[in-house]
């Protein structure tokens, strides 16, 4: 007797079905996996062996040969376990296969029955939905993330014997709070308005969060960069539903979503420690896993003390910042997972941090400033659009009470400038000006007469790179859409050119 059931896997971010076929014949008593299951989807014969008799049916003596196609894609974890289960039980007619052809069933089974939990709920769910199956039957606990997909039928399950009920057409019900789900308008506990002084510090990282601009903050020990960073990701503009979808698919994959938790309603802030490996940051493993830098997808990367990273995990950064994807070879496969960060990095001037400050004396050599710096590379650097410097704060602004504008009024700008490059880039495949090619930014960075003039002097003063002159334009755009101006104006290309000073300062040989 032969059975099938649909089931599904993960493979980078999307998520294909797997025939499992199951074939009962006469013979000696055996249980054999084959399609290129690993050792996990092995071990399922005794999982599932058990789960059948300690639900009260009877396990076939038979010679038993399970097939996962398609057969040359390596198979792996524990979601196998419920189809596996269901297909032999339907294989001895005791699950009526009817709803089998359209259904798709994921889910571990403990050695008692019970279904447990299992990670890339949501790229499966999509994936059901774009095969035209009628739904997907899946663990209790991964049904809240499923339902974030319409159009289908999730079916939560606890335990093999509900699913036996549902397949014998006996219904289930679930419902799944969508007021929950849609809300991308999450409240922080923290503010920019806590913040004191470093006034041109906020301001760059507004330029920044309005058109998707990368940061990078220098300053003594103390002077409140890691504050700003934190903060920055409450005036950035709000999750769309696309995004909070694509961003809740690499969450799912990873098994980083929170209990009940069935879309993320907020932009992620990462934060990786400075000892992070290279695979730790792009990714890795046999079958590559999301690195910090997916993780950080349609959010803020922040590299805190940037010098003290190893200088490789650094440079494999370069991809990412540009491409805005990253792309993992392996023996056994080659994976691109989604990229688009927004990089937030935070340096102090010197080693011991005090170079250039107005009340303490620096303690270091040229030569041990010199080689601190240059830790961190050009390349990377002008991948880097903003460059701010973050003084120490006098004492009276240390005891004043904080008088700064709030998230909130400054998020309403940001997203008016958004609003702006969403109108303008609506038929092109980005969002925001910072990812304009050299095609776009002939076409929408228009400069007025004296603009243009004081860029040029910019160029042959500073000697700027090509790359350099581009961020200026990209930066010049964002702080015109800020000011709701069509042309970039004189005072625009003058702040942009500010935000690009300064490594030529702190960085010259």
């Amino acid at each position: 007797m032969i059975s099938k059931v649909i089931s599904s896997a993960v493979l980078g971010i999307e998520a294909y079905l797997v025939d499992v076929e199951i074939d009962l014949a006469q013979g000696l008593p055996s249980f054999n996996l084959v399609g290129l299951p690993n050792t996990v989807v092995k071990e399922s014969r005794e999982r599932v062996r058990a789960a059948i008799k300690n639900s009260g049916f009877n396990f076939p003596v038979k010679r038993i040969t399970v097939n996962l196609a398609p057969a040359d894609i390596k198979k792996e974890g524990a979601i196998y376990d419920l189809p596996l289960a269901i297909g032999i039980l339907a294989a001895q007619e005791i699950v009526d296969a009817a709803k089998l052809s359209e259904y798709v069933l994921v889910g571990e089974l403990s050695l008692n029955g019970e279904v447990r939990e299992i990670n890339g709920a949501l790229p499966m769910a999509l994936n059901v939905k774009e095969e035209g199956k009628e739904g997907i039957i899946l663990p209790e606990a991964n049904a809240n993330e499923a339902a974030v997909v319409d159009g289908i039928d999730v079916i939560p399950v606890t335990s093999l014997e509900e699913t036996i009920e549902f397949l014998n057409d006996e219904d289930l019900n679930f419902e799944v709070d969508q007021d929950y789900q849609l809300d991308l308008n999450p409240e922080y506990k923290i503010d920019f308005a806590e913040v004191k002084g470093q006034q041109a510090a906020k301001r760059a990282l507004e330029v920044a969060a309005a058109g998707g601009h990368n940061i990078i903050m220098i300053g003594p020990p103390g002077s409140g960069k890691t504050m700003l960073a934190k903060r920055f990701p409450t005036i950035l503009p709000d999750l769309t539903l696309k995004e909070a979808v694509e961003l809740t698919k690499i969450y799912s994959i990873v098994g980083l979503l929170s209990e009940n938790e069935s879309l993320i309603n907020r932009r992620p802030f990462r934060d990786p420690h400075h000892t992070t490996s290279n695979a730790g940051m792009i990714g890795g493993g046999r079958v590559p896993q999301p690195g910090e830098v997916s993780l950080a997808h349609h959010g803020v990367l922040f590299l805190d003390e940037l010098p003290e990273f190893n200088r490789n995990v650094l440079e494999v950064l370069r991809q990412p910042l540009e491409e805005r994807e990253v792309t993992i070879s392996r023996s056994l496969t080659t994976l691109t997972y989604p990229a688009n960060i927004m990089l937030i990095a935070a340096m102090n001037p010197c080693p011991c941090g005090f170079h250039g400050d107005s009340k303490q004396d620096c303690s270091c050599s040229h030569r041990q400033i010199e080689r601190y710096r240059n830790k961190v590379s050009g390349p990377l650097l002008d991948r880097i659009d903003i460059h701010i410097e973050v003084p120490r704060l006098e004492a009276e602004v240390i005891s004043s009470s904080p008088t700064g504008e709030t998230s909130a009024e400054i998020r309403q700008r940001v997203n008016q400038a958004r609003k702006i490059q969403y109108d303008r880039f609506h038929k092109q495949s980005i969002i925001c000006n910072a990812e304009m090619n050299g095609k776009l930014l002939e076409e929408y960075c228009i400069l007025t007469s004296d603009s243009k003039e004081l860029l040029q002097q910019a160029i042959e003063r500073l000697n700027l790179s090509a790359r350099a002159y581009d961020r200026i334009l990209k930066l010049g755009r964002t702080i015109a859409d800020l000011d709701q101006k069509t042309k970039i104006e004189v005072d625009h290309i003058g702040e942009a050119i500010q935000y690009r000073d300064l490594d030529r300062k702190l960085f010259a040989s």
